[in-house]
C-alpha cells in the first residue's frame, strides 16, 4: 500500500506534529444496498481539524468558514450553507525533559525492560491544559495501550497483558515521583481557598493550585 509519505521522518511528523484535517462522515444521503435516485434535502458532513501550537480555536474557526463559504459561493448554489463548530481547544504540548517525565520513563523501563519513545500525538483531551492551567504543574499522558488497539472504532480492544502491566507502571511511577527531590505540595504553605470560594463554579479546579514546583 502507498503511504503519503515515502520519508519515514515525514510520515510521522505527519502523524505526531502537522496540523491535520480529517473527514468523519456525511448523513442524509442514500448509503444503504441497492440503488435509489432520490435526492436528499439536506445534507450533513463532519470533518475535525486537529490544531498545534501557537493555532488557536476561534480564528482557525473563522479561517476555514470564510474558505469554505468562498468556495460554496463560487458554486452559484441556490442552496443554503449552515457551518458550525460543535467545540474546540487549545492544543497541548509538555517538555519531556521535566522529572515527571523521568518518573514515568523509569516506571515504564522497569516493567517493560526498554526505554520508552516520547512522541507526539493527535487527540481531543482538552482536560490536560487545563489541569496545567489550573495547577501551574507538569502534566504528562502515560499510555498503556498498543497501537492496534484501534481506539473509539467499533472494533476497539485492550490487552489484558496491558492491564495488568500498566497497574505496575502507575504503582511505579509514584514511587519514582517520591524520589524526586525539592518542594512537595505537601510542604505547601499556599494559602488554601476558603470554603465560599470553593462554592464559585470552577474553583473545584483552582483548589489545586499550587506555588511550589515540582
Amino acid at each position: 500500500k502507498k503511504l503519503l509519505k515515502q520519508d519515514r521522518t515525514e510520515l510521522l511528523m505527519g502523524r505526531w506534529r502537522f496540523p491535520t484535517l480529517s473527514l468523519h462522515g456525511i448523513e442524509g444521503a442514500f448509503s444503504g444496498k441497492g440503488a435509489k435516485t432520490v435526492i436528499p434535502a439536506k445534507v450533513h458532513g463532519k470533518f475535525s481539524l486537529r490544531l498545534v501550537p501557537n493555532q488557536k480555536p476561534k480564528e482557525i474557526e473563522r479561517l476555514v468558514t470564510n474558505h469554505i463559504r468562498k468556495k460554496f459561493e463560487s458554486l452559484g448554489s441556490p442552496n443554503l450553507l449552515t457551518i458550525e463548530m460543535l467545540h474546540g481547544a487549545v492544543s497541548w504540548v509538555a517538555d519531556p525533559k521535566h522529572p515527571n517525565f523521568e518518573a514515568a520513563a523509569a516506571a515504564i523501563e522497569t516493567v517493560y525492560g526498554q526505554r520508552p519513545d516520547f512522541t507526539r500525538e493527535g487527540g481531543s483531551i482538552p482536560i490536560t491544559s487545563a489541569i496545567e492551567d489550573a495547577t501551574g504543574m507538569n502534566v504528562l499522558l502515560l499510555p498503556i495501550g498498543a497501537c492496534d488497539d484501534m481506539a473509539h472504532s467499533q472494533n476497539e480492544k485492550f490487552n489484558v497483558s496491558n492491564l495488568m502491566n500498566g497497574i505496575k507502571v502507575l504503582g511505579l511511577y509514584l514511587h519514582e515521583l517520591g524520589k524526586i527531590g525539592g518542594p512537595k505540595p505537601s510542604s505547601c504553605r499556599c494559602i488554601p481557598l476558603t470554603d465560599e470560594e470553593l462554592m464559585v463554579p470552577g474553583a473545584f479546579m483552582k483548589g489545586f493550585k499550587c506555588k511550589c514546583e515540582m
